[in-house]
């Protein structure tokens, strides 16, 4: 298969993807509406439709490893591109996520991260954000569910080091739940940015939770160190190298 025609199919999957979210958007609108349960079900599907037409139109296979987590526990992944939210997504059971908040007045993608508890942060006030950030949660956690939030805060590209933030330490300590670390490949197949897409097996792996109470020093080093050398792990073993 040439580039030109790899650069086509994965135009044509985007084009398609972003034509689905508006069809099934609308389609299960009057069910977001009257619930919650209602707005779940459309983007879980919304989640299987790309999932599938990923693997047949540009040929990127998903695979989930480790236990998925369905108690109460705060899910901290490695972001490197939209298809780990829809993998998350689609496989934890009631997820929440902690998102940009420019994100949350997205046609069609805010009206259900909205009617699903998402919560927004504004990432440029920070002290301020982390404390609201705090507050949203709090509310939105009156219902069960497992918070998904990215430490790094923002999608990183496979071999790019980027620290993780102190957000992650000061909600796992005001939720007084688990920690559950995800690590991921996905940035190899379906970058953070740009139209290619390259076929391969995208691996989001749940790994063991970090125990609530653990001290907060304790617990960042622990998650940055299991995350990335999970994801270093799962990259190599898709024949990725990082530049030394």
């Amino acid at each position: 298969m040439t580039l030109a025609f790899r650069y086509l199919r994965s135009l044509i999957f985007i084009v398609q993807m972003y034509v689905a979210m508006l069809v099934l958007g609308i389609v299960f609108a009057p069910f977001a509406i009257l619930s919650k349960r209602g707005a779940r079900l459309g983007c879980k599907t919304y989640c299987a439709w790309v999932l599938w037409t990923a693997r047949w139109m540009v040929g990127i296979r998903t695979e989930w490893r480790g236990p998925i987590p369905t108690d109460e526990v705060v899910v901290a992944a490695k972001h490197q591109s939209f298809l780990d939210i829809l993998m998350i997504f689609y496989k934890v059971p009631q997820a929440k996520f902690i998102m940009k908040q420019e994100l949350m007045w997205a046609p069609i993608m805010g009206i259900y991260a909205k009617r699903l508890g998402c919560v927004p942060v504004n990432r440029g006030r920070r002290g301020a954000a982390i404390a609201k950030m705090v507050q949203d949660v709090a509310r939105e956690f009156k219902e069960p569910g497992q918070l998904v939030i990215y430490p790094q805060g923002t999608r990183v590209a496979p071999g790019v080091v980027k620290p993780y933030k102190v957000g992650t330490a000061i909600l796992f300590e005001a939720l007084k739940q688990p920690l559950v670390p995800v690590a991921t490949n996905v940035g190899l197949f379906w970058p953070r940015k740009g139209i290619l897409r390259t076929p391969g097996t995208a691996v989001v792996e749940f790994l063991d939770p970090i125990a609530a109470g653990t001290e907060r020093d304790a617990m960042m080093q622990d998650l940055e160190t299991r995350i990335e050398t999970r994801s270093n792990a799962l990259m190599a073993d898709a024949g990725f190298k990082a530049i030394q």
